[in-house]
């Protein structure tokens, strides 16, 4: 069963993490293969809820998109070194393909040997030298063994087509020398006593028992085939070891891991066939052209966001299969009908509460903590506009199975997030930041809760020139950061210079100061996002 990632939102808060990972412990529950994810660092309110509650850190997630792991490609398609030219040409027409991986031991990537290479080298190879295995000359003439000393067989190849008195008396054997004879008793008994490296008798040719006696002595390697000579000399060659004719060693590859739009983007101005696959120097396959007109998508749930802009990378390659929200609806679309659960909640947390009550799960002790600190961070301890009587009902409930005292909890929670110490000015600002569209112009939003926003107040000519310079790079209509005083339940503002007007339009404070209070604004969803993107979107 292909496994499914559970992912919230990039800049993960603690609300889309711990739903995340409860609906992950749900899914699996019911029958799923599914893992929770997180699309960045978690914050430090996160850390402090996943240690409170022992559970543990979910893995990053660089991105969804397809991989050469996620094709079919030919896997375990290759060969040793040791094969023989013979065996590798056989195999890639039995496999229709015309270039093939040829390894080392334990799948060390060699090098890469096409049919155009294999024609070529029987054509213009040295037919006359042998770099061969026993066993391949076997194989190849179709042979029996007669006498075996070696397991290699290497040297220089004679056919034995001149008289025995020419033979005998020009040709000087050595070592080294493989003869292939018929049955021509002198020429076998001047090789055998000559001490050559192989005899191969042709023509299902039998020694005589005195001949295989000496040869033995002599420990002379002897083959013996019913093809005839002038067979046999053209098909001894196509017993050498494949790895004497890989010309190309270092050929274009890919790793499994690459992705599939850097292989197009290859592949098109090459216009190869075949690239084998190298993981770590190891080949795992062959990736041929025809292989990518098919794959696996990855499976993708997603929980407190639906919008492209703030998911995973690589989402419109992935296959969504469901939604968690209780965000507005953004502009995310998919090829096919899914499960698309939003209500007009505070957290996503309470959304999964009634998935289990639905499915009849019981939610473990631990399951139950960090799901009622994503419902108590996202509605700041149940005081956000945002709260609904569910959220107020899933809390006391979730308390009764924690043991915990929500509202003191909450504040040490709250606390164990806010302090700024050892946090630059753009950690800070997109400590929790998302971006939104409206009217065809980008803005970004920040919020941190702090009880130290006095540090950040201080600073706040510094904080608004990064702001300019990020809206700037990032061609924005304007970015903002709300530091919320959840105490005094409200906010300060700062914001990039080119948004005073609109700032002051969306909260109507005339002439609006940088780090200006804003009593009761406390929610991103309800009293931020929508009174900035009223003023842009009235904007001619």
């Amino acid at each position: 069963m292909n496994k499914t990632y559970i992912i919230g939102h990039k800049n993960p808060d603690t609300d889309s993490v711990t739903s995340a990972i409860a609906l992950s412990y749900l899914k699996n529950k019911l029958g799923m293969n599914t893992e929770p994810r997180v699309l960045g660092e978690i914050n430090k309110e996160t850390k402090f809820v996943l240690e409170h509650f022992n559970v543990e850190i979910p893995k990053f997630l660089n991105d969804v998109k397809v991989q050469i792991e996620d094709v079919p490609f030919r896997r375990d398609i290759m060969m040793n070194e040791y094969a023989s030219i013979y065996e590798v040409y056989t195999y890639m027409v039995d496999n229709g393909i015309t270039g093939l991986p040829i390894v080392r031991d334990k799948k060390k990537f060699m090098g890469y040997v096409s049919l155009k290479e294999i024609a070529t080298d029987s054509i213009k190879g040295d037919f006359d030298y042998l770099d061969a295995s026993y066993d391949n000359i076997l194989k190849v003439l179709d042979g029996e063994e007669v006498l075996r000393f070696e397991d290699d067989i290497k040297g220089q190849i004679i056919a034995a087509t001149y008289s025995s008195e020419m033979f005998m008396s020009e040709i000087n054997l050595t070592k080294e020398t493989i003869v292939i004879v018929g049955g021509r008793r002198h020429v076998i008994d001047y090789c055998i006593n000559n001490h050559a490296k192989m005899i191969i008798l042709v023509g299902n040719q039998d020694l005589l028992e005195s001949e295989y006696e000496e040869a033995k002595k002599n420990k002379v390697n002897i083959i013996k085939t019913k093809k005839l000579a002038f067979e046999v000399s053209k098909l001894i060659g196509l017993s050498n070891y494949i790895k004497t004719i890989v010309r190309n060693e270092k050929p274009v590859v890919f790793s499994s891991k690459d992705y599939l739009t850097d292989f197009f983007e290859v592949s098109n101005k090459l216009k190869h066939t075949n690239y084998p696959i190298i993981d770590k120097n190891k080949c795992n396959g062959l990736l041929r052209l025809i292989d990518v007109n098919s794959y696996d998508r990855k499976n993708v749930i997603l929980v407190d966001h639906n919008d492209f802009k703030q998911s995973v990378d690589g989402l419109n390659e992935a296959s969504i299969l469901e939604i968690v929200d209780h965000h507005a609806i953004g502009n995310l679309t998919t090829n096919a009908p899914i499960s698309f659960r939003n209500m007009i909640v505070g957290s996503t947390n309470t959304i999964v509460y009634e998935l289990y009550k639905e499915s009849n799960v019981e939610i473990p002790k631990d399951i139950a903590g960090i799901m009622l600190s994503g419902i108590l961070s996202d509605t700041l301890i149940l005081k956000s506009p945002t709260t609904t009587d569910i959220d107020r009902n899933v809390v006391k409930e979730l308390s009764k199975i924690t043991g915990v005292e929500y509202e003191k909890y909450g504040m040490e929670m709250l606390k164990a997030g806010s302090s700024l110490e050892g946090l630059s000015i753009d950690e800070i600002v997109f400590y929790d930041y998302k971006e939104f569209q409206a009217n065809d112009m980008g803005f970004g939003i920040g919020q941190i809760l702090t009880l130290d926003f006095e540090e950040i107040l201080n600073k706040k000519e510094e904080f608004v020139k990064f702001l300019d310079e990020t809206c700037k790079v990032k061609g924005f209509k304007l970015m903002a950061l709300f530091i919320t005083d959840i105490v005094n339940n409200g906010s300060y503002v700062i914001y990039s210079t080119n948004a005073r007007q609109i700032m002051s339009l969306a909260y109507n404070v005339e002439n609006i100061e940088e780090g200006e209070y804003l009593p009761n604004v406390i929610s991103r969803k309800k009293q931020m996002v929508p009174n900035i993107m009223s003023e842009l979107e009235n904007m001619d």
